[in-house]
């Protein structure tokens, strides 16, 4: 019989632990959460200073049954839930439904699941940190106060089922308030010049842009683009400079929660929701041929970019061993500056180094495969020497007009071996065929103007929604992917491809929220409150004091909403298809899974179809269009609008079709 109990989140991750652990230990799980707030109440009693209400979360029951016969049987109860302030609130929670003698209860992190890591943390096992139990419960109770108080005066005022959040509300203000700059953009027409020159030995001519004080010239007109044209279509130019600059690239930062969601969103197109599920199978355990169920990254949810002195080691070896010594790289300062880092674990990397992507690729799922190696090259990159590029840039003058052109060669790969950013991807390694001398000689030759305009500021994407909430403090790194994934399931914004975009109904609650609530979607608030959370946390600030200041501003704001909030009527937009009942035009509704048809007569006419995303794309099998259509779990995929005439169907569109390959993304 085992003697010591240990309780973990999910089965995976206890079937990992279990393996390192040997057989005196029991490794059991809870399934995340076992006590929450009510969900048919506000469950914190304001009268009795705030004191939260926790009930069993309703299923729960017949697990903790059996936890509760578990803990009679062990020596010895060790809490192994994540490490940080989520789980060290599960953490407590099950000390307190379980009723575990505090003498006999040890809890134990670890920011990898390894046997090294594992069996280290229960020789350091500790108490439970109130502090991080504290800043969780701070966050819930504020979190419901704000949905629970706001939310109906949306029910009453827009429509039911409608929510308000703390850190939801201000992010919709966020994407709002850039369709607004976007609409409100007015554009400038500028002109830019640019000429091919030849020096009459070299076939390949040398293209360059007019400069205007050694910067690229933007001409206002196309009246002044023309004239420098007519001036220097015939003329005679020289080289007058030739300068060659080395420059070094650094290697980039590991990943941290955010940044990996960033470069997911951008080279494998998956969602922020998407990122973090995949990445949690890659924490929790994968089997391994030859190793059984290990944990192939470290812990998912950090913004430090800290790495043990151990993996550093080890990746110093691999880079030695695999590349050479010229490119390893040296040690650099990885904290961000000026704001608070939560350092209690390390940046996001793979656990074992020598698992290179490819030995593992047949046992993992095509999305595990590919989240897998652009963690492992971005880390295995990290510890790189900078990559060296030559640049080498030409000045042709006539005397009176300069035009610059310029040619990049890479000299050293360094880190760039393994990995390259989204941004180097898009450059285009310009490398010129001859480089001229100082001196030499050059005849214009089709000198052309182009017309350009100014652009407005880009629609935001999932990826750098989640940099400006890193940017200005807005949520931690929990708590980015829930709350994209909220404002998609309410509809308050909507997805094009890639670019996120606020919706009649997100434009309605934004207004209203703003009219009523300045205070809790104003960013500089939100990003106090987390302060505020990070001093709870550090023990500096007490929970209650943090709730005890906000709850009497949110409920006076409340009562004037009330009063003088005016209804707002959104009409459900309407289809171009009749009810095959009635005849009314059916309009489109939202239910869990996306989507459908409904007929606007609802109750005297209930009738419902399912709403057919068209594409204009031919089946490759028979002709007819391609629709998009969503598994029961909602995942979007191609299907011949034929069927079951024909059953063709694919997660992608059919390739050179020219349609977005989003289905991989949902």
């Amino acid at each position: 019989m085992a003697k010591y109990l240990v309780i973990v989140e999910s089965p995976a991750k206890a079937k990992t632990i279990q393996k390192f652990l040997g057989k005196d230990y029991k490794v059991v799980a809870s399934g995340g959460h076992v006590r929450d707030l009510p969900k048919s109440s506000l469950g914190v009693d304001a009268d009795h200073d705030f004191d939260p209400h926790y009930i069993t979360i309703r299923g729960k029951g017949d697990l903790l049954a059996e936890l509760r016969k578990e803990v009679k049987k062990a020596k010895k109860v060790y809490l192994a839930t994540d490490p940080d302030r989520e789980g060290e609130a599960i953490s407590w929670h099950l000390t307190e439904v379980l009723k575990l003698n505090a003498k006999d209860t040890r809890r134990i992190t670890f920011n990898e699941i390894t046997k090294n890591a594992v069996t280290s943390s229960i020789a350091g096992a500790r108490d439970i940190n109130m502090n991080l139990v504290d800043a969780q419960q701070a966050r819930r109770v504020l979190d419901r106060m704000v949905g629970y108080e706001i939310s109906p005066i949306l029910w009453s005022k827009v429509k039911r089922g409608l929510s308000a959040g703390r850190v939801q509300s201000v992010t919709l203000r966020i994407i709002s308030d850039r369709e607004n700059e976007i609409a409100a953009f007015d554009k400038r027409e500028y002109w830019t010049i640019e000429g091919r020159f030849f020096d009459g030995i070299h076939k390949e001519p040398i293209t360059a842009v007019y400069c205007a004080d050694g910067k690229k010239g933007e001409l206002a007109t196309k009246e002044e683009a023309d004239r420098i044209i007519a001036a220097t279509a015939k003329s005679s130019f020289s080289v007058a400079d030739s300068k060659l600059t080395k420059r070094s690239k650094k290697a980039p930062l590991p990943y941290t929660t955010s940044t990996l969601q960033q470069d997911a969103s951008r080279k494998l197109n998956f969602s922020t929701q998407k990122t973090m599920r995949v990445a949690q199978q890659l924490y929790e355990g994968v089997e391994i041929k030859g190793h059984g169920s290990i944990g192939l990254i470290t812990y998912l949810r950090t913004d430090s970019t800290r790495v043990s002195d151990e993996a550093a080691a080890s990746a110093a070896t691999y880079i030695r061993n695999h590349f050479g010594e010229d490119f390893l790289g040296e040690t650099r300062a990885e904290a961000s500056a000026g704001k608070k880092i939560q350092d209690a674990h390390e940046a996001i990397r793979p656990t074992y180094i020598d698992l290179h992507p490819s030995a593992v690729k047949d046992q993992l799922s095509n999305e595990q495969f590919r989240l897998y190696q652009l963690i492992w090259k971005r880390f295995i990159a990290s510890r790189m020497a900078d990559s060296v590029t030559n640049v080498t840039t030409l000045t042709i003058s006539d005397g009176k007009y300069i035009f610059q052109a310029s040619a990049s060669k890479c000299i050293f790969d360094g880190y760039r071996s393994v990995y390259t950013d989204a941004d180097e991807e898009k450059e285009q390694e310009k490398s010129a065929r001859y480089f001229p001398e100082a001196g030499s000689s050059f005849r214009s030759q089709e000198v052309e103007g182009e017309q350009h305009f100014t652009q407005p500021p880009a629609h935001y994407t999932e990826a750098s929604l989640v940099r400006t909430m890193e940017e200005l403090g807005i949520g931690r790194p929990s708590t980015y992917a829930p709350t994209i994934t909220t404002l998609l399931t309410r509809h308050y914004i909507a997805k094009d491809g890639k670019n996120l975009f606020v919706t009649e109904l997100g434009e309605a609650v934004n207004d209203m929220m703003k009219k009523a609530f300045p205070t809790i979607v104003a960013v500089d608030f939100t990003a106090n409150m987390e302060l505020l959370l990070d001093g709870v946390e550090d023990g500096t600030v007490n929970w209650k004091n943090v709730v005890r200041n906000f709850y009497p501003d949110l409920t006076d704001a409340v009562r004037d909403a009330e009063k003088t909030l005016e209804s707002v009527t959104i009409r459900d937009e309407v289809s171009d298809q009749p009810c095959d009942v009635c005849g009314r035009m059916l309009v489109i509704k939202y239910g869990p899974h996306g989507k459908f048809l409904a007929c606007p007569g609802f109750p005297e006419c209930r009738f419902t179809k399912p709403y057919v995303e068209k594409t204009s794309i031919p089946c490759p099998n028979c002709g007819k269009e391609l629709i998009i259509r969503r598994t029961k779990r909602g995942k979007r995929y191609y299907g011949c609008s034929g069927y079951p005439e024909c059953e063709y169907m694919s997660w992608q569109a059919p390739k050179g079709s020219g349609h977005s390959e989003t289905g991989d993304a949902q």
